[in-house]
């Protein structure tokens, strides 16, 4: 049972309860699949999902690409900072954040104090095949500058995940099935 507007309501039978902050959060390069794979296994786990990104361009009233073009990346980022950290009020949420959550300590830090951190592992290759708007993407720019980004981020998520899901040469449903059932097995779905 659980109180919502002050009477008793049974829980959902398909929904798992777990103590305290208990989000999992999928984290990976551009174009890895984080915001679908969030979104579906959702649907399926009977959970919310929420995207980092949204969060921030609903909070600034600006897309990603105006934010990094009318007030920089550094503005994007502590706003980042702000919405991941106002996801602490919240419970079982899954979150897919944004490609460089990880290039700050703290977000890292914010999100292993709140639940479990997934690595969406791929190749960049299948990352810039997965994008569909590049231009919607300020932080990618050309090929060279987004194999330097994804050197530079690729140990950053190794650093900060608790579990690694490798997607390469898979289909997603492929991947939403191997994460829905390494998630189940753990006890976190």
């Amino acid at each position: 049972m659980r109180v919502r507007k002050g009477r008793e309501v049974p829980l959902d039978p398909r929904y798992v309860v777990h103590e305290g902050c208990d989000h999992i959060f999928f984290v990976g390069f551009l174009g890895a699949g984080k915001s679908t794979l969030a979104r579906n296994l959702g649907g399926l786990f009977h959970r919310p999902h929420v995207d980092t990104d949204r969060l921030v361009e609903r909070a600034l009233g600006a897309t990603v690409a105006q934010i990094f073009e009318d007030e920089g990346e550094d503005r994007f980022r502590r706003a980042e900072t702000a919405e991941l950290r106002k996801l602490s009020e919240r419970k079982s949420l899954l979150v897919s954040c944004g490609g460089g959550i990880v290039e700050r300590p703290e977000n890292c830090e914010l999100m292993h104090e709140m639940g479990v951190v997934v690595f969406l592992d791929g190749d960049l290759e299948d990352s810039l095949r997965q994008i569909r708007r590049p231009e919607l993407r300020p932080d990618l720019g050309t090929a060279e500058h987004a194999a330097e980004v994804y050197r530079r981020r690729r140990p950053l998520y190794e650093r900060a995940a608790d579990l690694t899901i490798d997607i390469r040469n898979k289909t997603f449903e492929q991947v939403a099935l191997e994460s829905g059932q390494l998630l189940w097995e753990k006890g976190l779905l």
